[in-house]
């Protein structure tokens, strides 16, 4: 009877420790899959941002051909010189097969869009020149000189437009600067004693840990990077200044208390960084904070008694 009870509880014994290993397998499972659908999600979200840069200035092009279009047939009303006429008849259908061209053109394809802003580039030379024609007649006749004004506030009202493109074309710019920029996470600053161990007080500190993931960007340039740490005392003194160590930081040189080179494959990327003290720690909190390329990619602190 005690033999097969001890055999009992050894089936349930082993039945629970599956039930635990199945559970930790599927917890890691299911954090492994938030994590890559999460990366996921931001990388499709710069890679439309980037899009509708493009489109935003595809679109800033064609309402000004349309724009050019427009002004022709309107400088035409009151013209009674028909080599003039004729001569703003073959610009209109130029500007409009440059138009057409532009909108069969993916907004992706750099060396058509590139041709045709050259296009367009010629376009407000001619069109300028008209307007310069035009204007001279204007002097003997009044009624030309009105509808020339109508023109003159119709190309202010197609500039405006254009202008306000430019505004969301460069609000999308910073956006894609922004995600082309390098993120710290998971950072941790640790203080260490002489022998290597955590240690909490800060006379018995003798080097500082610093440990941080760098997030996956595919937006940011790979090659080699510098990190710069600055850690700063309570005292808003920096930690080891007298390395020499310096980074620019919105137009401001700071003193920084390490610096470390990475080689950034557009990958995650595990970083640790070493700061050996050798000065006096007054109890309080420690702040670290990480720079590069002039931006600053996250801070953590940590408090010393």
């Amino acid at each position: 009877m005690e033999e097969n009870e001890v055999k009992v509880k050894g089936v349930v014994k082993t039945i629970s420790v599956g039930k635990i290993i199945g559970i930790v397998a599927f917890v890691i499972v299911a954090g492994i899959a938030l994590l890559y659908n999460r990366l996921w999600q931001k990388s499709q979200q710069d890679i439309e941002e980037m899009t509708q840069l493009f489109e935003i200035e595809k679109e800033e092009m064609e309402n000004e051909y349309s724009g050019f279009a427009v002004q022709y047939d309107e400088m035409k009303v009151h013209i009674s010189n028909d080599s003039l006429i004729r001569q703003l008849d073959r610009e209109k259908q130029r500007t409009q097969q440059l138009l057409e061209e532009l909108r069969q053109t993916k907004a992706t394809n750099a060396a058509e869009i590139t041709r045709l802003k050259k296009e367009l580039t010629t376009v407000r030379q001619v069109m300028r020149t008209y307007v310069r024609q035009i204007d001279s007649l204007d002097q003997v006749n009044k009624q030309l000189a009105k509808e020339n004004t109508r023109v003159r506030q119709q190309y202010q009202e197609q500039t405006k437009v254009v202008e306000q493109l430019t505004v969301d074309k460069q609000k999308a710019e910073e956006k894609v600067a922004l995600a082309s920029q390098l993120d710290a996470a998971a950072i941790t600053v640790i203080g260490h004693n002489k022998r290597g161990k955590e240690e909490k007080k800060s006379k018995n500190v003798t080097q500082f840990v610093v440990n941080f993931t760098i997030v996956k960007n595919i937006t940011v340039q790979t090659g080699e990077k510098t990190v710069y740490l600055r850690i700063v005392k309570p005292n808003e003194e920096v930690l080891g200044k007298d390395t020499g160590y310096t980074c620019k930081y919105e137009n401001v040189v700071l003193e920084c208390s390490e610096r470390k080179m990475i080689e950034y494959t557009g990958e995650q990327q595990e970083v640790t960084m070493y700061v050996d003290v050798a000065e006096f720690l007054s109890a309080g909190t420690y702040t670290a904070y990480l720079f590069v390329d002039g931006v600053m990619i996250g801070e953590q602190s940590v408090t010393l008694n």
